[in-house]
C-alpha cells in the first residue's frame, strides 16, 4: 500500500473519481483524511500545492454561476461585517493567548487564521511577524484541523438551527476559517448559501493585506503577502456570465464543473492531515483555538440570528 501511496497519480486519479462522482465535497475530505491518517501520505506536498491551484480554480469556475452585479453588492455589504468580525476575533485571540500563555507569535498566527482565511493568512502573517518554522507549523496544523470538523458539523448545525441559505451562506464565510471549506459546506448547503459565502469569503481575505503589511512595518520587515489573483479570476467569471447570457447554458455547465472539482480538492486538502501533522498539534494551542473558534461561530451566529449583520438572498436572485 505504502508504494502505491507514493504515486502521485494514485492521488489525482482518486480526486478525479470523487470529483466526477459527487458534488458533495465532505465525502473528499473524509476520504482524504482517513487514508493520510491510515496509510500516510509520502507525497503530501505535492498534494498540497496542486489543491491550493485546484481550490483557485474551483472558485473561478463557480464564478460563472453568479452575475458581476450581484458580486459587487454582496462584496460592499459585507465590508463592514467583515471588518468587525476580524477586529473581534483578532482582540479575543491575543487576549486568549496571553492568558493561557502562548508564545506572542505562535498567538498571533492562531488568531489571524482563525479571524481571516486559515492557512493563507497564516502563510502572509508569518514572515511579517518573523514567526519560527515550528510557529508555522504548528499553527497551520490547528487550524487545517479545525477547517476539516467546520466543513463535516456545519451543514448538520445550520439546518438544525433553523438557518436559511442566506443567512447560512453568511455564517460559514465569517465562522468557518480556509476558504476551501466555507466554499464546500456552502455548496452543500444550497446555491444562494454558495454565492453569498463565496463572495463575503474573498471579502473576508482582502483583509490580509493591510493586516499583514502593518505587522509587517511593525516587526520592520520587507516581506508582502501574495495577491490573490484568483479573486481576479472570480470577478472575470461573473462579468463574462453578465455581459454574455447567450452562453447561459455554458456557463451554467462551468460552475457544476466547479461545485464537483471541489470535491477532488477537499479531497487533495484531507491527504495533507497525517498523524505528523497531529504530532505537531499543542494542548494549549488547540485549547485556545477551540475556544477562540467557539466564540466567534456564537457571537456571529448570535448577530446574524437578531439581524445585526444580514445579506438579503434576494440579492442572489
Amino acid at each position: 500500500m505504502k508504494k502505491i501511496l507514493s504515486y502521485k497519480l494514485f492521488w489525482f486519479a482518486v480526486a478525479l473519481v470523487l470529483s466526477i462522482t459527487t458534488d458533495y465535497p465532505a465525502i473528499g475530505l473524509i476520504i482524504g483524511i482517513a487514508i493520510a491518517l491510515i496509510f500516510g501520505n509520502p507525497v503530501k506536498d505535492v498534494t498540497g500545492k496542486i489543491s491550493k491551484k485546484l481550490l483557485q480554480t474551483s472558485v473561478i469556475l463557480l464564478g460563472f454561476g453568479m452575475q458581476i452585479g450581484v458580486i459587487l453588492k454582496v462584496g460592499f455589504t459585507s465590508i463592514g461585517i467583515t471588518f468587525t468580525s476580524i477586529a473581534m476575533t483578532m482582540i479575543i485571540g491575543l487576549l486568549l493567548g496571553r492568558i493561557f500563555q502562548i508564545e506572542k507569535n505562535l498567538s498571533i498566527l492562531l488568531t489571524s487564521g482563525t479571524a481571516i482565511c486559515g492557512g493563507s493568512a497564516i502563510a502572509a502573517m508569518a514572515p511579517a511577524i518573523n514567526a519560527t518554522q515550528s510557529q508555522t507549523a504548528v499553527s497551520m496544523a490547528v487550524v487545517f484541523l479545525l477547517n476539516a470538523i467546520g466543513l463535516i458539523i456545519f451543514p448538520p448545525l445550520g439546518h438544525l438551527l433553523g438557518m436559511d441559505e442566506a443567512s447560512f451562506g453568511l455564517w460559514a464565510a465569517i465562522a468557518i476559517h480556509d476558504t476551501s471549506s466555507v466554499v464546500g459546506a456552502a455548496t452543500q448547503y444550497g446555491a444562494i448559501a454558495a454565492g453569498i459565502a463565496i463572495t463575503v469569503k474573498l471579502t473576508r481575505a482582502l483583509w490580509i493585506f493591510p493586516l499583514s503589511l502593518g505587522m509587517a512595518k511593525f516587526n520592520k520587515s520587507e516581506t508582502k503577502p501574495p495577491f490573490p489573483w484568483f479573486l481576479v479570476g472570480f470577478l472575470i467569471a461573473g462579468l463574462i456570465t453578465t455581459l454574455f447570457p447567450v452562453g447561459n447554458e455554458l456557463w451554467s455547465s462551468l460552475s457544476k464543473i466547479g461545485k464537483h472539482l471541489m470535491t477532488g480538492t477537499l479531497f487533495l486538502v484531507g491527504a495533507g492531515l497525517t498523524i505528523g501533522e497531529l504530532a505537531k498539534v499543542g494542548v494549549r494551542s488547540l485549547l485556545v483555538s477551540v475556544i477562540l473558534w467557539i466564540i466567534i461561530t456564537a457571537v456571529s451566529f448570535t448577530a446574524i440570528h437578531m439581524d445585526l449583520w444580514y445579506i438579503s438572498p434576494d440579492i442572489i436572485k
